[in-house]
């Protein structure tokens, strides 16, 4: 049964360093179990900010980076190396001073790949991609061991936004066109496949996220409030600071 947890701290900065340790542990104890780990990432500032913590600290070497999957929960339909892309954040912040398997990195598709300005093609593309690493067992999609969410202020996760028609999205990966948030152009992973990873963990830090937090957190409908609707096969955890979490009530400081 899943379970859900919550981990208040102080501020962003401490909240970091805190996301950075639990992913280095969470990879290690998924190595240990499977031979193998997989994470999917999310942007944002504060996953910068836990990126490069896990890249500065000693800790990171007690992972085999050339057994780790790397996925993105989703991305900014932008031409490659854009600094406003997701993958263009994770690898300046981590993944370029990583001994990553490049075969085990996959980022979604770029406006000047394959698919060119087509972003349902590009959708599709991924959703090829989780199949053919998923390969032939019985699972659609591959294991994700730890999935990295922030939390908008209007309480939307990956680029699921609220009331758009990608909340009813049943395919594994979703283009989002005229996104409520710029660029107007993504692609996205759905409810339904952020909601097979074995731990699901929503992070938010800031006094502008507390009322989408409270929100979501309350159980709010997941077509208004996105965030509400993400379920961790074992675990869901709300890894917040303590400005986010305001209005969440009996909540202590860790």
């Amino acid at each position: 049964m899943s379970g859900t947890s919550l981990i208040v701290h102080p501020d962003a900065t401490v909240l970091a360093h805190s996301v950075a340790a639990r992913l280095v542990v969470r990879l290690i104890d998924a190595q240990a179990e499977r031979g193998a780990a997989s994470m999917v990432l999310t942007g944002g500032r504060v996953a910068a900010a836990v990126l490069r913590s896990v890249a500065g600290s000693p800790a990171r070497d007690a992972v085999d980076w050339s057994r780790v999957d790397v996925w993105w929960g989703d991305e900014r339909f932008l031409p490659s190396g854009d600094p406003e892309r997701n993958e263009t954040q994770a690898r300046a912040a981590l993944l370029d001073v990583l001994p990553l398997d490049p075969d085990r990195v996959h980022p979604m598709p770029a406006s000047d790949g394959p698919d060119g300005d087509d972003p349902e093609a590009a959708a599709a593309r991924y959703a090829a991609t989780l199949d053919r690493v998923a390969g032939s067992g019985t699972a659609p999609l591959p294991h994700f061991d730890v999935l990295m969410l922030g939390v908008g202020e209007d309480g939307h996760v990956a680029s699921v936004f609220p009331r758009h028609p990608v909340t009813g999205e049943t395919r594994p990966v979703a283009a989002v066109r005229d996104s409520p948030k710029p660029p107007p152009t993504r692609i996205t992973l759905t409810l339904p496949t952020i909601d097979t990873a074995d731990e699901v963990w929503l992070v938010a830090a800031g006094a502008d996220k507390a009322a989408a937090v409270g929100r979501a957190y309350g159980g709010t409908d997941p077509v208004a409030v996105p965030a509400s609707g993400v379920r961790g096969v074992r675990h869901t955890r709300w890894l917040l600071d303590r400005a986010a979490a305001a209005e969440l009530a009996a909540v202590s400081a860790s």
